[in-house]
């Protein structure tokens, strides 16, 4: 595995996480009911390491829950970019880290939500190899698809991330991605945690054997 030139992490983890009760970044990986070891990794800690293999840096998008993730976030190498208002939605802080990415002199991001299970290292070499591929013919993201949903990680370079950064802060990230189809390019991955968000802790209780793939 290599790390692309200019490719930085962004791990959007600013919510509050009503539904599930406690901090969702701070959740075990893998579960103890996995049957894995997770060695004393959590949701942040664990997409910060594979994001890290493939990216320059991470950075992670925090919100009221600084104090408690600066720890795992500066202890697993990354850095911090902080949403001074993450109610004003999850689209805000996909600015402030888009934001980050450029003030960083770096102009290529993979970014994705703390919510979602790490995806497999494979899938994430595959994405970033597609990524470069698609950006040679004038494309300016590559989007994960499993299961005829679309999801993260998304890679994205200069062109959707000033594109994301123009918009207004009450818009969606789905609404500028339709804005920009053309410039999009759809992969196909055999990794069901690209879609896979874990909101509630029967989300979480369900990522257990046999729903769970196997952690590489």
């Amino acid at each position: 595995m290599s790390r692309a030139p200019n490719l930085c992490g962004v791990i959007l983890s600013a919510g509050e996480s009503s539904r599930m009760g406690s901090d969702k970044a701070l959740l075990p990986w893998p579960p103890a009911n996995s049957g894995q070891p997770s060695f004393g990794q959590t949701f942040l800690s664990a997409a910060i390491r594979e994001l890290s293999m493939y990216t320059e840096m991470v950075i992670v998008v925090v919100g009221k829950n600084e104090p408690t993730l600066a720890p795992v976030v500066y202890a697993s190498g990354a850095s911090l970019a902080q949403n001074p208002d993450p109610s004003r939605g999850q689209f805000t802080s996909l600015q402030v880290g888009l934001q980050e990415v450029l003030s960083r002199g770096r102009d290529a991001a993979m970014v994705t939500l703390v919510d979602r299970p790490p995806a497999k290292p494979a899938t994430l070499e595959h994405l970033r190899d597609a990524f470069e591929t698609a950006a040679a013919r004038g494309k300016w993201a590559v989007v994960p698809e499993y299961g005829g949903k679309h999801g993260h990680p998304i890679l994205v370079g200069r062109e959707m991330i000033e594109a994301f950064l123009k918009a207004p802060a009450t818009a969606t990230a789905r609404e500028v991605e339709h804005k920009n189809q053309d410039r999009i390019e759809y992969v196909l991955v055999d990794d069901p945690f690209v879609t896979l968000n874990v909101d509630t802790p029967q989300d979480y209780a369900n990522l257990s054997p046999p729903a769970m793939p196997q952690v590489e």
